[in-house]
């Protein structure tokens, strides 16, 4: 036999323990860490700009030509585009989970370049960015001055010039988003009043900027070829581009025919300023400009972090007096701190087990053997994660804490078998192991496929249910492997070497007792289970019921996905009505402020105005706050879980009058979404109009409200801001002789602000743009008194020529797969799972909804709905294929039932326990479900090997069922009750991450209770029952079994 090599040369398995250790050693440096795998969807980028276009110019003239063409790329699963009235417009395509980024991305490319001849040129001439997306936020770095003696310009160019490059070479980090950026642009600021004395318009000062402002290579003197004899050569240099005020205020205009010259200071004030004032940011009340930084798919958060620190503490040693900087956000914080706390409960369940192993076996010498079997079968599952690509997360973690329960139970089976040989027998060490390996070498191998064998379906589950479900299989799976390597080589030869004869020496008190108490419960047990043996017909009825009861415990439980986890931080989201302006949006989050600062919990925040989060836009209207919690160890009491505190903090907020202020959680993965919830996307099909639109999605929006299944709702979607619209008589155009681009031009510089070409300053490049005096456009009928010149030359006031009337329209038009859309967010309602919470945004959808409007899911709703049907088909696999090797090992297709429906009585314990608790059938409990299918049939098969060797052996069925369950009962509650006690730090959980380490724990330990106890009891039973029917087909039954049974 296999074993019994490694019994005869025990030092060769002490080498092979020690090199699978060795090599996981080595192997768990090179791990990288991070919370979750990489189990985001790709996603690729498509950004464009057309300066001065509305969001309905931006709709038809640029995001339709491009949706048209990017639809249907491969992989592709879904597309959103947002066109915003400050002239961007910004496509997302998501694809398919495992899509290579790069490849998607030159599709895209390709696609968009077929779409380029049909855009603006203005739009070509900015041009069309086709880049993958970092959707995962992973910090947010803002720089201050406290004593205000920098303002924002001077912060934000601070950082475009001393830091931004910096950052972006990280490695890992794909994008830097400068919340308040206000970057460097020189501005040429018209007076129109002056343009109109010297018959002027903003075309012919844009014309002279790009004539002066030019980049030119004046060439050289002496170049070759030449006729030789020249001693030297002289580059020739010219002032072509300009780079500072006075160089630009000295731009010529026009000149006189008597040589009078004009300049572009005589018609415009020039100033070195932003590119843009739309937004700003603020940090401890004080003027800041906010970094957000996202990393690249793939990358490592923490390394991430780790690097951006160390940069910005090099950085900020040459920082100038008053400027500060201070990490507001740092999304791995929660990683560390959740690893850390998975890493403890490892610890702890290490403990507990090799305590109850202790109890049970009461000897050092047997105890050391299954101890020294748990770091050897764990520490080298981490040479096979390396080799398959995994990381350490919280997920492997997870597995790892499962399977210390498991790992250790062949051991002990080795351990158990051969210390009760020697004590009946009286055998030495060696004689009790080579005997034991004999009997027990079948049902270690048999159990160790069974669970390899529940998890072969997950291997093939798609999407990002199946890459969970897989993390979790493989290190359990790994974990198992080693397990069972080690019973066959380790543990023999360490029960040979250790292991001595009992010596008959008095236990301790504690063990004396325990046995005793042990011995009387076996007693127990089995005049039960000879009991339920003899009534075997009444115990299946008992069965049955109990089966009706394990699917109705199950569907009963709420669907869920991901649990919301205290991941540290939250947001919050400001709306002010339509169209009021960023100092109104500022009165509002200055009480934000306040109400934050005097809020329990808080550690650090920052204020950005004139950003939506939600949206996606940057909005005067909108406001966006990112709070930063203390560490969970200053937050035990549960008035200061994240929770109590958005709840407290949103009936302060409550009170704001001015707007619409709420806060809200991140999405539970970094990269599904901006917030955690649904993301139902309501799509106009019919082409009802943005305006009827709205009016759905404030009916759903209202109605969800009204639901105690709902809570939160919102929708983005703005079809009523205010707006002027300039009705253009073109007939009176043509009488005048105006030409209609130069009257366009006029508006568009005027108002919209005009991107002329660009300047060098700092070692960087710069825009120059142009616009009327904020004097000059601050009141509708400044639009009217512009003034366009004819062809003849004469000036035309816009007033002659147009009229002002007052619209609404939209600030931004969003667009979900080709049609108009309004994405409605929302969260469960109290105590409600997102599975409940889903069906009853489906049930208003069809209430309220006419034909003409559909809808879609996105983020990690889609997610969820996508992996909604996976579940039970994973179950119902899972089963069948422990079905076939138990059938394949027992040569029956009756026998392995009686191992299987032991099953269903662990899942009854799980659902009863979880929903006893308040859970949601979420992933982590459905993991819980497939892993109990494996453990319960590990113990069930324990019995039935036995009691098969015993029917064997000449016994009839009812005893070798009862002698089965006498020999093994130790055994299955030593191996059960270790996994039990080893996850109970799982079930208490607090903490980072401790969400959804309490709903894996609280399944498997409410069904490895359950279907232990009743597992017991039953298997004995169901093994009468199907070894009878067995024999009762083949021809070989006893008639007085067969009778005793059915009687």
């Amino acid at each position: 036999m296999f074993s019994h090599f490694f019994i005869d040369r025990p030092k060769f398995a002490i080498v092979i323990a020690i090199l699978i250790t060795l090599i996981g050693v080595i192997s768990l440096p090179m791990l990288p860490v991070e919370s979750m795998p990489d189990i985001t969807p790709p996603t690729v980028s498509v950004t464009a700009n057309f300066p001065g276009a509305d969001a309905t110019t931006m709709e038809q003239s640029v995001a339709i030509p491009i949706e048209s063409e990017v639809n249907g790329v491969e992989d592709m699963i879904y597309m959103s585009s947002k066109s915003s009235s400050d002239g961007s417009l910004a496509l997302t395509v998501t694809f398919d989970i495992g899509t290579n980024i790069d490849m998607a991305t030159v599709l895209t490319q390709n696609r968009v370049g077929i779409a380029e001849p049909k855009l603006p040129e203005e739009v070509k001439r900015q041009g069309v960015k086709v880049e993958k997306q970092s959707t995962a936020l992973v910090g947010a770095i803002s720089l201050f001055s406290p004593d205000g003696t920098y303002d924002e310009l001077f912060i934000s160019n601070y950082i475009s010039t001393r830091l931004y490059d910096e950052m972006i070479r990280v490695n890992g980090v794909g994008k830097v988003t400068v919340f308040g950026a206000k970057d460097f642009a020189m501005r040429i600021w018209l007076n129109p009043e002056q343009l109109k004395a010297r018959n002027l318009i903003p075309d012919d000062v844009i014309a002279a900027i790009k004539q002066q402002n030019v980049q030119v290579a004046g060439g050289s003197i002496g170049a070759p070829p030449n006729s030789g004899g020249l001693n030297f050569q002289y580059n020739v240099l010219v002032q072509g581009r300009l780079s500072s005020v006075e160089q630009f205020e000295n731009i010529i205009i026009k000149t006189g025919d008597k040589g009078d010259v004009l300049y572009l200071k005589d018609v415009a004030r020039v100033e070195l300023g932003a590119e843009a004032y739309h937004w700003y940011a603020e940090s401890r009340g004080a003027p800041a400009i906010t970094l957000g930084l996202y990393q690249t798919p793939g990358s490592n958060a923490l390394a991430v972090m780790d690097a951006t620190r160390a940069l910005m503490d090099e950085v900020a040693a040459n920082f100038p007096d008053d400027l500060e900087y201070e990490v507001v956000l740092d999304t791995t914080e929660y990683i560390s701190a959740s690893i850390d706390e998975v890493i403890e409960t490892l610890i702890i369940a290490i403990i507990l087990v090799i305590f109850v192993v202790f109890i049970f076996l009461q000897d050092w010498r047997t105890t050391i053997i299954p101890a020294i079997t748990i770091p050897v079968s764990l520490i080298g599952t981490f040479s096979v994660m390396l080799m398959l690509g995994m990381s350490i997360n919280n997920l492997t973690l997870f597995g790892l804490v499962l399977v210390i329960g498991i790992v250790v139970d062949d051991a002990i089976i080795v351990v158990e078998n051969t210390v009760r040989l020697m004590d009946e027998k009286g055998w030495d060490s060696r004689t009790a192991i080579r005997e034991a390996m004999i009997e027990i070498t079948g049902p270690v191998v048999a159990t160790t496929a069974v669970l390899l064998a529940v998890f072969v379906p997950t291997l093939m589950m798609p999407g990002l249910t199946g890459m969970l479900y897989q993390q979790f299989a493989l290190t359990i799976s790994i974990a198992t492997i080693f397990s069972s390597i080690n019973a066959l080589t380790l543990s023999p030869a360490l029960c040979r070497l250790l292991l001595k004869p009992s010596t008959g020496k008095k236990k301790w008190i504690a063990f004396r007792a325990f046995d005793k108490t042990f011995d009387v419960g076996t007693k127990g047990y089995m005049v039960l289970v000879k009991g339920m043996l003899r009534k075997s017909w009444l115990v299946m009825i008992v069965f049955s019921g109990l089966l009706v009861a394990t699917y109705y415990s199950i569907i009963s439980l709420p669907g869920g996905f991901l649990p919301d986890e205290d991941q540290g931080y939250f947001f919050v989201n400001a709306q002010l009505p339509d169209g009021a302006s960023l100092d109104r949006t500022k009165v509002v989050l200055d009480k934000v402020n306040k109400m934050i600062e005097e809020t329990e919990g808080v550690d650090k925040f920052v204020l950005i105005g004139g950003y939506s989060l939600l949206d996606g836009v940057a909005s005067t209207n909108t406001g966006l706050g990112i709070v930063s919690l203390k560490n969970w160890s200053e937050r035990q009491d549960p008035a200061l879980n994240i929770k109590a505190i958005v709840a407290t903090l949103q009936r302060k907020m409550a009170s704001i009058e001015e707007g619409i202020v709420f806060s809200f959680l991140p999405p539970p993965i970094m990269g599904l979404g901006s917030a955690a919830g649904f993301s139902f996307e309501l799509q106009d099909r019919g082409g009802l109009g943005i305006n009827q639109l709205q009016a759905f999605a404030n009916d759903l929006v209202a109605a969800g409200n009204e639901s105690p299944k709902l809570s939160r709702m919102s929708q983005g979607l703005r079809a009523t801001v205010p707006q002027l619209y300039l009705d253009i008589d073109r007939t009176k155009a043509q009488v005048y002789n105006v030409p209609m681009n130069s009257l366009f031009n006029t508006l568009g510089t005027s108002l919209g602000s005009a991107y002329v070409n660009d300047f060098n300053l700092f070692s960087k490049t710069w825009r120059v743009t142009a616009q009327a005096d904020e004097q000059f456009r601050n009141r509708p009928e400044d639009i009217l008194n512009l003034e366009v010149r004819s062809a003849g030359g004469d000036m035309v006031p816009l007033g002659s020529l147009a009229t002002l009337e007052q619209q609404v329209g939209p600030l931004f038009i969003n667009r979900f797969n080709l049609f108009p859309t309004s994405t409605i967010t929302g969260e469960p309602g109290p105590g409600v799972s997102t599975g409940v919470a889903i069906l009853e945004m489906q049930r208003l959808a069809e209430e309220l909804l006419p034909v003409s409007m559909g809808y879609q899911w996105s983020g990690v709703t889609y997610q969820q709905i996508a992996a909604g049907n996976m579940a039970p088909i994973i179950f119902g696999l899972a089963f069948i294929f422990v079905y076939l090797f138990l059938v394949a090992q027992y040569e029956s297709w009756t026998i392995p039932f009686s191992v299987l429906l032991a099953v269903p009585m662990a899942i009854l314990g799980a659902g009863v326990f979880s929903a006893y608790r308040g859970l949601d059938n979420n992933v982590y409990t459905q993991i819980g479900l497939v892993l109990l299918i494996a453990l319960v049939a590990k113990s069930s098969i324990m019995i039935v090997e036995f009691a098969k060797q015993q029917r064997e052996s000449g016994l009839s069925i009812f005893e070798a069922a009862a002698k089965a369950s006498h020999l093994r009962f130790r055994a299955i509650l030593m191996t059960a009750f270790s996994f039990i006690l080893g996850v109970i730090p799982l079930v208490i959980a607090s903490g980072a991450g401790a969400a959804s380490r309490v709903s894996l724990g609280t399944a498997v330990f409410g069904g490895m209770l359950v279907g232990t106890i009743v597992g017991l009891f039953l298997t004995p039973t169901l093994y009468l029952v199907f070894q009878t029917m067995a024999e009762k087909f083949s021809g070989t039954a006893d008639e007085n079994e067969v009778k005793s049974i059915a009687s």
